[in-house]
């Protein structure tokens, strides 16, 4: 019998079996090597994270966060003042979140645009350091955002700084906040529960939720920028047109939709800017009504509503809505926005809900000819001995509005402070405009103020949102023009 014919054929049954071995490993070391390493099921990643030390993480040339060694061969997680950044650097505890999570690749030294550069490196079996990662944050005025927002409110309050020609976010800060270091790797099991208490905490109160770019709220009068936009583009109206500020009866209740004050440029009629001045609520749900719930909703998606925002990689903000339709637990069915509900959603009531960063989109496009610039929070990424592996490149996001219709907003914010409800704000050179929400009995006001600075050639557009009795004018607006007099300084 010959015996060759076997042999061959175990030979190359094994052969294949060799083969498909090696692929099925390189398979699972490459393709799956994150996606394996991040699974909530696979517990050596948290055995794994005191091993090697992460890249830091920087702004403004000071290291916000660093791994020091905590033992042989372990290192933790140290972050300086951390519930002042954490909404931005986040946590890293096995599972990152925000900046910790986005560039948790490049952080550990396993993304390919370092392990290319260092494949010398990698097949002598050396892992290759972390980068760091170089924020846009302007450290001053993140840390006086947050004592201002802190010391205003024992609700929520955030607050969002945009640079008009870039995009960067020089502040995003929030308050209530936590504390990074207590739930870091080296806390072990303590840091694990803590965590989980963070997560679990009740109300509307969640420090591991930021709000500045990951939580909504009413943006009441301030919305009325983005009504006033959309209504200036669609009904052909400029900042003279004469509109009717007294008295709106809605058409469905029969109600009316009041003023604050029945008095100067809210008493009957007048130019555009004056009724923006002086926050009319009757002219702007009378133009919400004009133009119906589909063209406001149509118009705020030109300022980034309803979607979210891809910030950095896999880091999404909420998304901010002018809805025409809510879906109706009781009866599983979309109710859609009524006549009565459009007239409140043109005064930014309703259900309209907006994060701190929106509406700091919002003021860029005014300020900035129409223009705006997409938010990014990551300036640079480098690697230990230096080499640059990542540079952000300023993209437009949106062309909004014309550069007609901003510079005519501009200059209806510019009133405001002039002539309108934000007089308090006089000499601060800021321009923007006031918003105060009613959530409903037994629930704190969300007071606002949007705009830019400096008030002439504006370089920056901001919001700032707090939560409690009173009105934006008093209780937003001198946040923002702190945070405001802090990042002019640079």
């Amino acid at each position: 019998m010959n015996m060759d014919k076997p042999i061959r054929r175990v030979a190359i049954f094994g052969l294949l079996l060799f083969f498909g071995l090696m692929a099925q490993v390189n398979y699972v070391q490459g393709s799956q090597a994150e996606s394996l390493q991040n699974d909530t099921n696979n517990r050596r990643k948290f055995a794994d994270v005191f091993k090697r030390p992460r890249g830091k993480i920087i702004a403004d040339g000071q290291i916000l966060v660093d791994s020091p060694k905590t033992g042989k061969e372990k290192y933790g997680r140290s972050y300086k003042l951390g519930p002042v950044y954490s909404p931005v650097t986040g946590y890293f505890n096995g599972s990152p979140s925000k900046i910790e999570m986005s560039y948790n690749s490049l952080l550990t030294g396993k993304d390919t645009r370092i392990t290319h550069q260092r494949w010398f490196d990698s097949f002598i079996g050396k892992k290759p350091d972390g980068a760091n990662v170089e924020l846009t944050l302007n450290t001053a005025a993140q840390q006086t955002a947050y004592q201002a927002l802190k010391g205003n409110t024992s609700r929520r309050a955030g607050a969002a700084v945009i640079d008009l020609k870039t995009g960067a976010v020089p502040v995003l800060a929030s308050y209530p906040s936590f504390d990074p270091n207590e739930v870091a790797p080296q806390k072990g099991d303590k840091g694990g529960k803590r965590l989980a208490e963070l997560d679990r905490a009740p109300g509307v109160i969640k420090p591991l939720i930021d709000n500045a770019m990951s939580q909504t709220f009413p943006p009441g009068s301030s919305f009325k920028s983005v009504t006033a936009a959309v209504a200036m583009e669609q009904l052909n109206m400029s900042s003279s047109t004469v509109v009717n500020t007294g008295q709106l009866i809605l058409p469905e209740s029969g109600r009316p939709l009041p003023n604050s004050h029945d008095t100067g440029n809210c008493g009957s009629q007048a130019p555009l800017r004056g009724a923006f001045a002086e926050s009319c609520n009757s002219t702007f749900g009378e133009l919400a009504l004009k133009m119906g719930i589909e063209q406001l909703n149509q118009g705020a998606s030109k300022f980034g509503f309803n979607r979210k925002l891809e910030i950095e990689p896999d880091l999404m903000t909420a998304e901010s809505d002018v809805p025409v339709s809510v879906f109706d637990p009781k009866t599983q069915k979309d109710i859609p926005t009524g006549k009565d509900g459009t007239a409140r959603s043109g005064i930014g009531q309703e259900n309209v809900r907006a994060t701190p960063l929106q509406m700091a989109m919002v003021a860029s496009a005014i300020a900035h000819d129409g223009k705006i610039m997409k938010p990014y929070l990551v300036q640079k990424v480098r690697t230990k001995d230096q080499s640059e592996v990542y540079n952000a490149t300023p993209k437009l996001y949106s062309q909004a509005i014309t550069s007609d219709t901003a510079d005519q907003l501009a200059d209806m914010m510019r009133a405001v402070v002039q002539e309108g409800t934000a007089k308090n704000l006089q000499g601060r050179n800021i321009a923007g405009k006031t918003g105060t929400a009613e959530q409903g009995p037994g629930f704190p006001n969300s007071r606002w103020f949007v705009g830019f600075a400096p008030m002439e050639k504006p370089r920056y557009a901001f919001a700032v949102v707090t939560e409690g009795s009173g009105d934006g004018a008093t209780n937003a607006g001198p946040i923002a023009a702190s945070i405001m007099a802090q990042v002019l300084k640079k």
